[in-house]
């Protein structure tokens, strides 16, 4: 059985949504959740949940790292957070990986000191998950685990995103993309052109540059950023969707429609938000880390924490970082 180690207490209102998203991924998904956190607080919430047969079991930790952390210090400070403990968990194979919706940079932080990485990783990924216009799922990485990247650790980024989107999404030619302000070759800044240069040397699908409108296209599987770049396209998205759902509902909840008409427009309002919901995709997986660590939103709920479990615990099962190991290590691509 594989087994998943929840920070139980780093989410916005943990630690009831990691409780609760544990209890349903014990229930639904087959696996053995080790929540870490302090004790009398995660059994309170576990209590409330008639679950005595479930494969759950509380590890204690004493300290919380919270948002307002920083992350080096805290790392440094809270040697017993629940994010240290899960991380120690992961290292001794005590779990076949983590997860969190904790403070992001300090997840990070703890996974890269603790947990290490891959021997033929420079740099780690954060890869993104999200919902296309074909119905697919295209993946965006780095979106923030570096600021500042030079054209190898991007090729490593695309890599990487290609080994995780075949273990997780089973498509076993995912089609490769550089983000850029063109899709021209000779477009973009110099990291990019010489990333372009290299890629397509690379045994990856690479299929060329990619613009931001393409982020949605369905064309592309895996879009590859610097991490700067990359998480402002991530916030901007995030920021967008929420304002259009807040403009969609605010419209429906004051149209002048026929009842009816106004409850097809509410069915359509909510298959649409269902379609994507980030809590559906769980979390955002830190690549080349020795271990599986997935990272979910601060204010993942019970179904963004059971998805995250679902997501690392796949991870485990398709051995991600091995394969992602033999990709690299095979991958010699010259300058």
């Amino acid at each position: 059985m594989i087994t998943i180690a929840v920070d139980a207490m780093g989410g916005d209102h943990a630690p009831r949504p990691e409780v609760e998203g544990s209890v349903l991924a014990a229930r639904e998904l087959g696996v053995r959740v080790l929540l870490v956190g302090q004790p009398n607080v995660v059994r309170v919430e576990l209590a409330r949940h008639a679950s005595p047969n479930l494969p759950i079991e509380i590890v204690p930790a004493s300290e919380v790292i919270t948002m307002n952390d920083h992350p080096a210090q805290a790392f440094r400070r809270k040697k017993d957070s629940s994010v240290h403990v899960a991380a120690r968990l992961v290292r001794e194979a005590k779990a076949d990986g983590m997860v969190s919706a904790g403070n992001t940079g300090a997840v990070m932080t703890v996974a890269r000191f603790l947990l290490g990485t891959l021997e033929s990783v420079d740099r780690v990924a954060l890869a993104a998950p999200f919902p296309n216009a074909k119905g697919g799922v295209s993946v965006l990485l780095d979106v923030g685990a570096n600021v500042d990247s030079k054209p190898e650790h991007l090729v490593q980024f695309a890599v990487m995103g290609e080994v995780y989107y075949r273990a997780t999404f089973g498509n076993r030619r995912p089609r490769v993309g550089l983000l850029s302000v063109g899709e021209e070759e000779i477009k973009g800044n110099e990291l990019t052109r010489e990333v372009f240069t290299r890629l397509k040397k690379s045994p990856v699908h690479f299929i060329g540059n990619v613009e931001g409108g393409d982020l949605f296209s369905g064309n592309v599987d895996v879009i590859v950023s610097d991490g700067f770049v990359g998480n402002i396209a991530l916030k901007i998205c995030e920021g967008l969707a929420f304002q259009i759902f807040g403009l969609l509902k605010k419209s429906l909840d004051t149209s002048i429609f026929t009842q009816v008409g106004a409850m097809l427009s509410k069915g359509a309002f909510k298959a649409l938000r269902k379609t994507i919901d980030y809590t559906e995709y769980g979390g955002a997986p830190l690549l080349g880390v020795r271990g599986v660590c997935v990272i979910g939103h601060g204010r993942s709920n019970a179904n963004a924490v059971k998805n995250a479990i679902r997501v690392a615990a796949g991870l485990a099962r398709a051995r991600m970082n091995e394969k992602i190991e033999q990709e690299l290590s095979s991958t010699l691509v010259p300058a």
